[in-house]
């Protein structure tokens, strides 16, 4: 993985840069001494690692725009951090430019229950939107497995998704209005308390933009009233592909259900030991939630049973309590952690139509038998969004850059069965190299002509998503 050469005048500009942050921003919101920037020094893939030249804490939109005017004054690149939970190198800093973090930015401005919405700064983590309204019958839908840690911020820069976002949507679909300042300093207003803001749709634009066009200080999101009851299924197969199949036959006939979650057995004996959620052992489990009253759930899970019983399930089993139901969900979304406590490994999340997940699950095997490596499949089976993990040893020589080309080769059949390479977890440095499989030469020219209207100088995270030789020259005019 290649990043950017370090720019020795900007490291000469540090006592210049830290003097001017020190002036618009407390003490403590201004990091620069190098033991201390290593907490900086990479997100969750912790692969790569690389201490930033300071790192600031804003409190306020105001105090954020201060920052970023003195660094495009200074010509000194920014990379936006929300909590550090990005699985593909997001937030990942290089020597010569500053952190800007969020997390000191997490109060809740407004709530309004008639119009169903929130609020919020952005440094709130994701779980903590939905404990601000829940006592009051409402919830944030996206959910990503690491809600309790991740910040909006990072979930609008990667449109996050999540286990119940088959039917509730994306980030996307629930964030109505940003506060977001541009690296010189503006800020503008978009969107708001409604749907559809007249004119260009630049909310969708900054939506999973990654950091590169601008800093999302404040965010208004959708709200929605608790159902009135959910249930999970628990099916298990003795096959990968038939519960891929399965899926794709579910989804055509036309239910809805809030989640289907796919598991195999690595990651069930995995997520078993840890979380002890009762799991069955067998070689694929779906997880299918579904919610309403009770004779509404009591007929889509009829119906989504009939479904399975035509793949000859080995268990079918529903949930019999809220105690049950909650065992189940704490042992999907542990996943990752659990995984992290026995292997290192990388995390992809290529996406697929439903309908090539019995190909795709069928070919992840044939590369973890062709590089040696163990793969376990967790992901969002009802949409298509994959999340194989490829465990390998960091303290072997040679096994990330044998993770790395497998990684590459998954994705690259994502995309050649009509999927992309990312679902939700963005491109960052991980897929980077990856765009042109996916991009023509023109597609990706059109995407950087974006970030040229609202990052001229190309220094908010301008190592990310293009590959490097793409934007060497809008990159080169940084001052």
């Amino acid at each position: 993985m290649e990043m950017p050469k370090v720019d020795p005048f900007i490291l000469a500009k540090k006592a210049t840069l830290v003097a001017r942050l020190s002036e618009v921003l407390p003490a403590d919101a201004v990091i620069h001494d190098i033991e201390e920037t290593r907490a900086y020094e990479c997100d969750a893939l912790t692969a790569y690692r690389c201490p930033p030249l300071a790192a600031v804490l804003p409190r306020n939109t105001r105090e954020v725009a201060d920052v970023l005017r003195i660094c495009h004054d200074l010509g000194v690149p920014v990379v936006p951090r929300g909590s550090g939970t990005s699985l593909a190198g997001g937030a990942l800093p290089t020597a010569d430019c500053v952190i800007l973090g969020v997390a000191r930015m997490n109060d809740v401005l407004e709530v309004d229950y008639d119009d169903r919405i929130i609020r919020v700064q952005t440094g709130r983590t994701n779980l903590s939107v939905t404990g601000a309204v829940e006592a009051d019958g409402f919830f944030y839908a996206p959910d990503p497995s690491s809600q309790l840690a991740c910040a909006i911020a990072g979930n609008i820069a990667m449109n996050s998704g999540g286990a119940h976002c088959l039917k509730y949507g994306v980030t996307t679909n629930n964030l109505l209005g940003v506060t977001i300042v541009q690296m010189d300093g503006t800020v503008v207003e978009i969107g708001g308390a409604h749907m559809d803001a007249a004119g260009l749709d630049l909310l969708g634009v900054i939506c999973g933009s990654e950091g590169q066009l601008g800093v999302v200080t404040e965010a208004t999101l959708r709200i929605l009233p608790k159902p009135e009851g959910a249930r999970p299924v628990l099916i298990g197969f003795d096959s990968l592909e038939v519960a891929g199949a399965c899926v794709a036959d579910i989804i055509k006939a036309g239910v809805l259900p809030v989640a289907i979650e796919f598991m195999d057995r690595i990651i069930i004996r995995i997520v078993e030991d840890y979380a002890h959620a009762g799991y069955p052992d067998c070689e694929a489990l779906l997880i299918v939630e579904v919610e309403g009253s009770e004779a509404e759930i009591d007929e889509q899970l009829a119906l989504i049973e009939a479904i399975a019983r035509r793949h000859d399930p080995v268990e079918l089993r529903q949930s019999q309590s809220s105690d049950e139901a909650a065992k189940i969900w704490l042992g999907r979304k542990s996943a990752f952690g659990a995984t992290g406590r026995i292997s290192d490994y990388m995390c992809l999340d290529g996406t697929i139509p439903v309908s090539e997940l019995p190909r795709v699950l069928a070919g992840i095997t044939a590369l973890s038998q062709k590089y040696g490596l163990r793969v376990g499949n967790v992901f969002h089976a009802g949409d298509g969004n994959m999340h194989p993990l490829i465990m390998y040893d960091a303290n072997k020589p040679g096994d990330l850059e044998l993770c790395e080309d497998m990684g590459a080769e998954i994705l690259k059949l994502c995309v050649e069965v009509g999927g992309c390479l990312t679902g939700e977890h963005g491109v960052g440095i991980e897929k980077r190299d990856l765009m042109g499989h996916q991009f023509t030469a023109e597609d990706m020219e059109a995407q950087m002509r974006v970030k040229d209207v609202f990052d001229p100088k190309w220094l908010l995270n301008p190592a990310k998503v293009f590959p490097l030789a793409t934007t060497q020259s809008r990159r080169a005019t940084v001052a």
